[in-house]
């Protein structure tokens, strides 16, 4: 069996945004160890000490993992997903995702789904929002 994880890479801001997914997107956080709780000992004296090492959060089904890297950017070619139950889920996710960020694509009706928006959040990781049309019966 596989499967496949993403990892997000945040200038400084990881704990952050992990605390605010767990908030807006029924997050479940995990494991949260910042630079210097690491098990090597070393301290850090550079500023990043609270920086996050390792940081892990559910979403749904999906393990999101993240640390913060130095200079990381933000994303410019990929979107993380999030398919919601109903128009009125897909409208709250995409006002808390796009509060302090960019909206991308306005929140709005296609031919694949009832609500479908793009968002860049306040921490530079782009989200896909869509609340999927019903399949036709038959097809």
């Amino acid at each position: 069996m596989m499967t496949l994880s993403i990892y997000l890479n945040f200038n400084g801001t990881c704990a952050e945004a992990f605390r605010y997914y767990e908030r807006h997107l029924g997050g479940v956080l995990g494991m949260m160890m910042a630079r210097d709780e690491a098990p090597d000992g070393r301290p850090s004296s550079d500023g990043w000490e609270n920086a996050m090492r390792h940081a892990e959060i559910v979403v749904g089904s999906t393990t999101l993992m993240g640390a913060d890297v130095r200079g990381a950017e933000p994303m410019r070619s990929a979107y993380l997903t999030l398919f919601v139950d109903s128009d009125a889920d897909a409208e709250r996710t995409y006002t808390a995702l796009s509060d302090g960020g960019q909206v991308l694509m306005k929140m709005e009706e296609t031919f694949y789904a009832t609500r479908f928006g793009q968002v860049r959040d306040r921490f530079g990781i782009n989200w896909s929002i869509l609340h999927q049309r019903p399949t036709p019966p038959g097809v």
